[in-house]
């Protein structure tokens, strides 16, 4: 039986098929330029060896791969999304490192879980829900944070589509969702400071439209 989505115009929820081959499709797809940003975002993390992290919607835990080279044993990543098929991918790829875990747990909803964290990361999670949903995702996220500690959103950056060279513009109508269009027209630090969030960093990357915000509590 097919699984209804939670948001049938969001394009984060993703089918079975393209949950198995997720990071396959993204490196192809972006001719591999997707994954070198990605490592290079992670990279301009700064993550420490003795790091609490908790990753929002880890998928396949791609993402968490690359984190968890930076820790050593006191360090931790704990994982969370609600892909059945990115559930076994993860666990799969952990199975032998007990300081990576994983929990079925939406985002988009309160949660609260038995501990705080010193970085709280989510990568390409956030653009695609309602903006009501992402205030609650970056409430999750506040919660959870340490004093002092950093939520990392990995995402599109702002910018004006009609300004993108046509053919970037038409791509970017081609496979985004609605909520997309919304969310790269959004003042984020503004956004982030209403919540509580200050000293705000940004890191660009693919020619200035993908960008991680780091913001602290």
């Amino acid at each position: 039986m097919k699984k209804e989505r939670i948001y049938p115009d969001s394009g984060v929820e993703l089918s079975p098929f393209i949950s198995r081959n997720y990071d396959r499709i993204m490196a192809v797809a972006s001719m591999g330029h997707y994954p070198k940003s990605i490592v290079r975002a992670i990279k301009d993390m700064q993550i420490e060896p003795k790091d609490q992290i908790l990753d929002l919607g880890c998928g396949t835990g791609y993402n968490t791969s690359l984190m968890a080279s930076y820790l050593n044993g006191t360090g931790s990543i704990h994982g969370l999304d609600i892909s059945d098929e990115m559930a076994l991918q993860f666990q799969s790829k952990f199975s032998e490192k007990p300081h990576i875990t994983y929990e079925t747990q939406r985002i988009d909803i309160p949660f609260k879980l038995d501990k705080k964290f010193n970085k709280i990361f989510i990568s390409f999670v956030i653009h695609g829900f309602p903006h009501e949903i992402r205030n609650t995702v970056i409430e999750n996220a506040y919660k959870h944070l340490e004093e002092g500690g950093a939520f990392y959103i990995l995402d599109f950056a702002e910018f004006d589509m009609n300004l993108m060279p046509f053919h970037h513009r038409a791509i970017f109508k081609a496979v985004e969702c609605k909520y997309a269009f919304d969310y790269i027209e959004r003042d984020w630090k503004s956004i982030l400071k209403d919540k509580g969030f200050t000293e705000f960093t940004e890191h660009f990357y693919l020619k200035k439209y993908m960008r991680l915000l780091k913001a602290v509590k």
